[in-house]
């Protein structure tokens, strides 16, 4: 799997209260397994710095993101909304060590009644997204971010864990809907003129379900002619981890928007759970039961 980023975006005017120190989480947590490979949420800080220490290394050594002289004297990508989320991991057991050595990939998860209580939700720094949650009060939602994968574990089998994580943890807590950035590298929309193009011609959420970019943030997404647009091609040239989404049932907000510090063009991702596949679905269980432990 190639990297993509899930909303690795620089603090704007949304910003987290306080919070008090997570309690530690117990052994039996743990939410799926394939062969060394297993998948739960974080039980301690010392496991949410290391995770910390991943995004490091992958969307600051490797993808060259700024951010703020102490975190890079640290070696942590951190931001304040790291005390108020869960972190989902994805270890590998086969390395010697403490469980912190172990971490591979992670995602970052806000559930909504967590947001509420503490500023708000981290995508709000560039998606309207109060106004898509005030047409749904009966809904509860979740937002997806900070999702990376270490780049020797891109494969399968780790996606499939990061997605049957997201899945059960859903489940649990009886979210209706994802959210989340999802990512193209760079700051030059016109470089993914045709993958934007096909996302906002073919995918674009209207409706009860429409959400757009933050105006003063907003860039267009309809970059190329209907008839000029080739489906293989654009589909081809989108992030991997877009294009599972797109599989899922999502769908992507109207505008795009440039993230200088992550060097980024975010498009909002939006994922009702009762437009998830049926064959996903079936595939990870509707119970989340296809690689629980």
């Amino acid at each position: 799997m190639a990297v993509d980023l899930i909303n690795p975006v620089p603090l704007a005017d949304v910003t987290p209260a306080a919070p008090a120190v997570k309690p530690a989480r117990t052994a039996g947590d743990v939410l799926g397994r394939i062969g060394p490979l297993e998948t739960r949420l974080a039980r301690t800080n010392a496991e949410i710095d290391a995770a910390q220490a991943v995004r490091y290394r992958v969307f600051v050594e490797e993808m060259k993101a700024q951010i703020a002289p102490d975190a890079m004297r640290r070696k942590r990508d951190t931001d304040a909304w790291d005390m108020v989320c869960d972190h989902l991991l994805v270890l590998d057991t086969s390395i010697e060590g403490d469980t912190e050595e172990q971490i591979v990939g992670t995602y970052r998860l806000l559930r909504q009644d967590i947001a509420r209580q503490s500023g708000g939700f981290y995508s709000q720094s560039e998606f309207d997204v109060e106004a898509l949650l005030q047409r749904h009060p009966e809904k509860r939602f979740m937002e997806l971010g900070r999702s990376c994968v270490l780049p020797e574990y891109r494969t399968k089998r780790t996606v499939e864990l990061l997605w049957q994580g997201n899945w059960a943890y859903a489940l649990k807590h009886g979210v209706d809907a994802m959210f989340g950035c999802g990512s193209f590298g760079g700051v030059v929309p016109e470089e993914h003129a045709l993958a934007l193009s096909f996302l906002h011609q073919n995918a674009l959420a209207g409706g009860e379900w429409s959400v757009a970019a933050r105006p003063e943030l907003y860039r267009t997404m309809d970059l190329v002619p209907s008839e000029a647009v080739n489906a293989r091609k654009a589909l081809a040239a989108m992030p991997p981890l877009i294009k599972g989404y797109l599989r899922l049932g999502a769908m992507v907000g109207d505008g795009a928007v440039v993230d200088h510090a992550f060097r980024t063009t975010d498009v909002l991702i939006v994922l009702p759970i009762s437009n998830i596949s049926g064959r996903y679905l079936s595939y990870y269980g509707a119970d989340a039961g296809r690689f629980a432990s």
